[in-house]
């Protein structure tokens, strides 16, 4: 068996468009949902906190190097693009992201 990496993030969204991010992430790209498997990436969840705009992002990967390489690619960059308008950014247009120590695991 595979050890698998566990990554939390939490992002923001801005208030007025919790819905729209929400439709964003239902109809993501192929392309994108390809690259994010490509690199890795599996169990991906992200919830939304409607009271004050956080998200709590949640995956697993087996390398966390191959899985941050995503980020130099086309379809990526593509992705924060179009995300920008509707939550915290970086000037690169990535999104702020705090990553979390996990303190607690149940198998």
């Amino acid at each position: 068996m595979t050890d698998m990496y566990r990554i939390a993030q939490v992002m923001y969204i801005n208030p007025d468009a919790y819905d729209e991010y929400a439709k964003r992430h239902a109809e993501i790209w192929p392309e994108m949902k390809a690259a994010l498997k490509a690199h890795g990436a599996t169990n991906y969840s992200i919830y939304l906190n409607r009271q004050n705009g956080q998200t709590l992002a949640y995956l697993e990967v087996p390398d966390v190097a191959a899985y941050n390489a995503i980020a130099e690619t086309e379809v990526c960059k593509r992705w924060w693009h179009f995300m920008e308008p509707i939550m915290k950014t970086n000037p690169d247009e990535s999104p702020v992201a705090d990553d979390l120590e996990e303190v607690f695991h149940l198998d």
